[in-house]
C-alpha cells in the first residue's frame, strides 16, 4: 500500500550480517510513497513496466551507498530512491535487470547517485511523458547530468568515465613516483590521451 514504511527485516533474505547490521546502522525509516505504472499514470514502456518510488529517512551517511545496492538487488523493480539526511536529500536510481538464475533478484549494472544538496536546492524532477521508459532514463540523466539516447547508453558512458577517471589517477601516482625521464615522458604521453579521451566523452 503506498504510502506504508517498509520494515526493515524485509532485506533480511538478501543480506549478509553485516549488511543486516549496516542497514539498522543506516536507515531510520524506510516508505514506499508511490508507484508509476499503466495503472496509475497511464503509461507503459518496453523495458520498464512499473517504476517504484522510496524515501529513505537516514541516521547517517556513511553506508548509503551499500544499503542502496542492497535495497536494489533485492526488488526487482526499477526505484527512485530519495535518501534524506537533516536538510539534505540524495536521489538514486539504477539499471539493472533479472537474474537469470532468480528472478526475485536483480542484477545491478550501474548506480546513478547524485551528490548530496540542501532540499531547498534540488531541482530534480519527474516528467512524466512518452513512456516508462523515457521517465526513467531522464531521471538517471539529471542525476549523471548527462543526456543519451538510451539508458544502456548511458550506462556506458559512466562506466567508461569511471574506468577512465581511475586509470588517470593511477597514472599521476605513477609520474609522481618515476625517476627515470624517458619513462616518466612516456607516462605523460599516455595521461595526456586519457584526459583527452575524458573530456571528449563527457562533452
Amino acid at each position: 500500500m503506498i504510502g506504508r514504511s517498509i520494515p526493515k527485516n524485509a532485506f533480511d533474505a538478501h543480506a549478509t550480517s553485516q549488511q543486516k547490521k549496516l542497514l539498522i546502522e543506516v536507515i531510520e525509516r524506510m516508505r514506499w510513497i508511490n508507484k508509476l505504472s499503466f495503472d496509475t499514470i497511464n503509461l507503459t514502456g518496453d523495458e520498464i513496466q512499473e517504476i517504484q518510488i522510496f524515501s529513505l529517512e537516514l541516521r547517517k551517511k556513511e553506508g548509503i551507498e551499500v544499503v542502496l545496492e542492497l535495497i536494489n538487488k533485492a526488488i526487482p523493480y526499477h526505484l527512485i530512491c530519495c535518501a534524506t539526511y537533516g536538510h539534505e536529500l540524495l536521489i538514486s536510481a539504477c539499471q539493472k535487470h533479472p537474474n537469470p538464475l532468480n528472478t526475485d533478484v536483480a542484477v545491478i549494472d550501474w548506480m546513478f547517485n547524485s551528490p548530496w544538496i540542501f532540499e531547498d536546492q534540488q531541482h530534480f524532477s519527474l516528467n512524466l511523458r512518452k513512456s516508462l521508459d523515457s521517465v526513467y532514463l531522464d531521471i538517471c540523466q539529471q542525476i549523471s547530468g548527462r543526456q543519451k539516447e538510451t539508458l544502456s547508453d548511458l550506462v556506458t558512458t559512466e562506466r567508461t568515465r569511471t574506468e577512465l577517471q581511475k586509470a588517470i589517477a593511477s597514472l599521476k601516482a605513477q609520474i609522481a613516483r618515476c625517476r627515470q625521464f624517458n619513462r616518466k615522458v612516456e607516462l605523460n604521453i599516455k595521461l595526456q590521451n586519457y584526459e583527452k579521451s575524458l573530456e571528449t566523452l563527457v562533452r
